[in-house]
């Protein structure tokens, strides 16, 4: 029995908010992982990427052997193309989590900072509730919604300035200090799964008027990948 396009449609959303769920789970899973030093916790989640990464691949096939069955159009084929990129970055947001955890591994046995670890923790709760906020106004097609992902985008960029003017004021521990460099990539890390998060709620708005166009004049930087932190 052929399967209508709709109903192919309805799959690929559906994994897309699987993997959603997935990168969640990363996410909060490198946090636990850095606040308790907990290692074998962080090679659990670097472990996990391979499920995220499999969710990938298979909504870039799902989407392959669409296009090379069907033949959307209009808003159809918007979801289609909206799909490819949400894929895409939340692919890369589990990449970011992979990175927390390394390095998480790295400064094991270097002293913390406390009120660091504790700006990280609401950091990432923000974080988290962007991704929910992403995927759900996607799934509603709720522009305005997507579109308050700036405001919650801000609220991250801030506490970014924030862990960099704090590491800035360590002691003279030279480990602290070197465990607060290697934490300002931490923080990177957040402050672009905020800015992937972003980019999917402007993916909402394409789809829903059929115009592109950025939230804000700030650049997420295209082409940036965990890779070139």
């Amino acid at each position: 029995m052929r399967v209508t396009l709709q109903e192919e449609l309805d799959q690929l959303e559906a994994a897309l908010q699987e993997e959603g769920a997935l990168v969640l789970r990363a996410l909060r899973g490198c946090l636990n992982a850095l606040e308790q030093s907990d290692v074998e916790l962080a090679d659990e989640v670097i472990a996990f990427d391979d499920e995220v990464d499999d969710a990938y691949l298979a909504i870039e096939e799902g989407i392959q052997s669409l296009l090379a069955r069907q033949t959307p159009v209009a808003v159809d084929l918007r979801l289609v193309l909206a799909i490819l990129h949400d894929n895409l970055h939340l692919e890369r947001m589990a990449d970011y989590c992979v990175t927390i955890s390394k390095l998480t591994k790295l400064v094991q046995d270097v002293p913390h900072d406390q009120t660091l670890l504790e700006g990280f923790e609401e950091m990432g709760q923000r974080a988290e509730e962007m991704i929910r906020v992403a995927l759900d106004s996607f799934r509603d097609r709720n522009a305005a919604r997507a579109e308050s992902l700036v405001d919650l985008d801000e609220l991250i960029d801030r506490a970014n300035r924030r862990v960099v003017g704090h590491v800035l004021s360590l002691g003279g521990d030279p480990a602290l200090r070197e465990w607060g460099l290697r934490m300002i990539i931490v923080s990177r890390c957040l402050e672009r799964i905020g800015d992937h998060a972003v980019d999917i709620g402007e993916q909402t708005a394409y789809l829903v008027s059929g115009d592109f166009r950025e939230f804000t004049d700030a650049s997420h930087g295209p082409g940036t990948t965990p890779r070139d932190l």
